[in-house]
């Protein structure tokens, strides 16, 4: 099957597949022309990886375990992840996820702190803002957060005033 048909099987799009392929998650074969084609097992794997990405993991998170996609059960994810913590069906796996899951719950903290001194500033009456232990108080949510500001009240220091 050529890309387009597979990339539509797989559910995403042709540069996806492509992408999924440079990335090491899948290889084509290649036609005398040097057409791409995949077949069952790249749909398989590719709506696996669709799975994953659909999940939370990053393209660097199933690339940790991309040796294991071959070997994904016909149930897909659910084989792959188990729900039971530490059963062992797929330990590589597993602790990939759970990093991530750990990574997720930090930036959903350091969000939520951002959000409530945010509103705090807007004098929004629920806002409550707490430093989450492993900030050391720096509050920053992360690189993709963008700069912090710090909002002042009263007169700039040359005596004009101050918008914002």
């Amino acid at each position: 099957m050529r890309i387009g048909d597979a990339a539509a099987a797989a559910g995403m799009t042709p540069r996806a597949l492509r992408y999924y392929e440079q990335q090491g998650l899948v290889t084509a074969r290649r036609t005398p022309s040097g057409h791409r084609v995949y077949d069952e097992e790249d749909i398989r794997r590719l709506r696996v990886v669709r799975e994953l990405r659909d999940a939370g993991l990053t393209v660097g998170d199933v690339r940790a375990f991309a040796h294991l996609l071959r070997s994904v059960p016909a149930d897909g994810v659910p084989g792959l992840l188990p729900q039971a913590p530490g059963s062992g069906a797929c330990s590589a796996a597993e602790a990939v996820a759970r990093r991530r899951l750990a990574d997720l719950d930090a930036r959903i903290a350091r969000l939520s702190l951002l959000r409530a001194r945010l509103a705090a500033r807007l004098g929004e009456p629920e806002a409550e803002v707490t430093e989450p232990a492993e900030s050391g108080g720096t509050g920053r949510a992360g690189a993709d957060s963008g700069p912090l500001f710090r909002l002042e009240t009263g007169p700039a220091p040359d005596g004009r005033a101050l918008r914002v």
